[in-house]
């Protein structure tokens, strides 16, 4: 299997396979499909791919049925590529992770836009008990939580300028 970082083509065809197979309830881009490894490497207990596999599409009835094995090979390949690059970041160079956040642009200025990576994250801590998380480590999650719990929608909404982007910020590793 290759390693390292994905390049932007491989994002991009992943991108393309969440959009042809997704349904409403499966994960919709490659930045939510981040946010749900890294809460899988990061968490307290221990997750099977099959949980997460299973999570990614939205439930077991979800599951994509592919065009072809070549086009489920790649897409698995590829997701394990970048998990197993997201872990060696986390795990031996926490320096270099960076969140795959998205990028918008409105009138001419480009946005961080934090929430799917969030929903992707907050849909990987669905997938097991996090009261083993360290107390020193909730502020973070409650951070991820704010951006990426559907309740917290219209506080977002709420927020100044500066407080969105504390809150960003605060994400950030």
């Amino acid at each position: 299997m290759k390693e390292g970082p994905l390049s932007e083509k491989e994002l991009q065809w992943l991108e393309d396979m969440l959009e042809k197979y997704g349904s409403e309830a499966s994960i919709i881009d490659v930045s939510e499909l981040d946010g749900l490894l890294t809460a899988v490497l990061s968490g307290p207990v221990t997750v099977e791919p099959s949980q997460w596999l299973v999570a990614l599409w939205g439930g077991e009835k979800q599951i994509p049925k592919w065009s072809n094995e070549r086009e489920m090979t790649r897409f698995m390949s590829l997701c394990f590529q970048h998990m197993n690059d997201v872990a060696d970041r986390l795990s031996e160079f926490p320096e270099q992770f960076e969140p795959l956040f998205g990028i918008r642009e409105m009138e001419g200025l480009e946005f961080t836009v934090v929430e799917e990576w969030c929903f992707g994250y907050m849909r990987g801590v669905a997938l097991t008990d996090w009261s083993a998380l360290p107390q020193d480590l909730q502020p973070a999650l409650d951070a991820i939580a704010l951006h990426g719990v559907e309740e917290n929608l219209e506080k977002i909404d709420a927020m100044t300028p500066d407080e969105m982007e504390a809150s960003i910020e605060a994400i950030r590793p």
